[in-house]
């Protein structure tokens, strides 16, 4: 064990007190986070530009209700009340006479005018709009422009049309707008937990209101820093091992401690620097939520949780790729077995979307209780709000624990036979065969 443990702070040692360790402690979240940091910072420096759009209304009857809208929007919404600084751009209406005898002419006349530049949009109203027939064309509203899917002017469009629309079927129907004033107002679902009762008064307690950071968040944040841990100590390791197979620094090694030990000295030094790293990431994470004053969103109740599924994922992914580079003797080796050693990592990954919408759900479930899998599944699961049954994790961490002791003792008959081999290609069968006969 006192060799194990010597080769463990070797190997910590070399990892922490290298540059690549420091770069990659400070670089590493942001490029997992980029996108979202990324938002923040330029979230409110948007095109000020103003767009133009040219409206042909084929009713007749919606288009200066849209133009009064941006009249009024432009009025509101576009400088900032304090600092007089414009903030958003102007929606600047034009309407256009339609040309009824041929469309699609007017259509592609109004195309290339976008393509110019001397319009941002167009939207075409058909004539049917108020009282929408078997004919879909006839009622259908058109929005052209050269990135109409997540163009802001387009959800915008949709309150003013519609207020028109029902104002309309209500003068229709000889129905006074004044008299039904509450028709035109919108209720929202609001979002709550579940009443409970205090423990100590014995009184009912109020739902909270629910918060998506929280619910969202939260599971996400838990689960990407496992994934992140995993990349910056597990992922080296094939790399690592093959590098001091083909410098003879593994035969000198092997001279005075045993193949196991030295497998296990580098799993141990790879969940030390996890364990720094993680240490690093989540008390940085607490004090800066502590000084946003979003204590709410702290999962202290996790961070057990968490560290227990680490440790069982690193030494469980960290003896496989021990194991895998140990039976490389080339960087192209490394290259094809680099992917298969974090495979276990990277299929949450793909999946913890569909996990997080329905934590409950049998296939959440099940796939959380396959033990390649639970350190990240489970603790996405129980890191939501609403929480799991108490039985689950405890059954997905016994999984775990028994998976990792089979990889660490399959790992070790594999880099036992491996290590001093040369010329001989890692395929799948050759390792599966190590494993078996030792």
């Amino acid at each position: 064990m006192n060799k194990i443990l010597k080769l463990a702070k070797r190997e910590y040692k070399a990892s922490v007190k290298s540059k690549g360790f420091i770069i990659g402690l400070i670089l590493s979240p942001i490029f997992m986070c980029g996108g979202l940091i990324a938002f923040w910072i330029f979230k409110d420096r948007v095109d000020v530009t103003d767009k133009k759009v040219a409206i042909i209304d084929r009713s007749g009857v919606i288009a200066q209700s849209i133009v009064r809208a941006s009249e009024y929007r432009n009025s509101k919404d576009v400088y900032d009340q304090k600092t007089g600084k414009k903030i958003k751009p102007a929606y600047l209406m034009e309407i256009v006479t339609p040309n009824d005898q041929d469309i699609q002419a007017q259509r592609l006349e109004f195309s290339n005018r976008i393509r110019k530049g001397e319009i941002h949009a167009f939207l075409e109203i058909g004539p049917g709009i108020v009282h929408p027939g078997k004919d879909p064309n006839a009622a259908s509203i058109s929005y052209y422009a050269k990135n109409a899917a997540i163009d802001d002017i387009r959800g915008w469009l949709i309150w003013p049309i519609n207020n028109q629309l029902r104002q309309l079927r209500l003068a229709e129907a000889g129905i006074d707008e004044a008299s039904v004033k509450d028709l035109f107002h919108w209720a929202n679902v609001d979002g709550l937990g579940l009443v409970s009762v205090d423990s100590g008064t014995g009184a009912v307690r109020n739902a909270r209101r629910a918060d998506e950071g929280r619910a969202i968040g939260v599971p996400l944040a838990m689960m990407l820093l496992m994934f992140l841990m995993i990349m910056m100590s597990v992922s080296p390791m094939v790399s690592s091992v093959m590098e001091e197979k083909n410098q003879r620094i593994a035969e000198v090694l092997l001279g005075s401690v045993k193949p196991f030990e030295f497998m296990m000295g580098k799993v141990l030094g790879c969940l030390g620097v996890a364990l720094t790293s993680s240490s690093v990431y989540i008390i940085g994470g607490i004090l800066f939520l502590k000084r946003m004053e979003l204590t709410s969103y702290i999962p202290y109740d996790m961070l057990p949780w968490f560290f227990t599924y680490m440790i069982l994922a690193v030494v469980m992914m960290g003896a496989m790729s021990a194991a895998m580079g140990s039976a490389c003797s080339e960087p192209k080796d490394v290259q094809s077995l680099t992917f298969p050693s974090i495979l276990p990592a990277m299929i949450p990954m793909f999946i913890m979307m569909p996990v997080l919408r329905e934590p409950q759900g049998t296939l959440a479930t099940w796939l959380s209780l396959f033990p390649p899998f639970t350190p990240f599944l489970m603790l996405l699961r129980q890191s939501t709000p609403g929480g799991i049954p108490a039985w689950q994790p405890w059954v997905g961490l016994l999984g775990v624990i028994i998976f990792a002791i089979f990889y660490v003792w399959a790992g070790g008959r594999i880099f036992r036979i491996a290590i001093l081999m040369q010329g001989t290609p890692p395929k799948l069968g050759n390792l599966v065969r190590w494993a078996i006969r030792g």
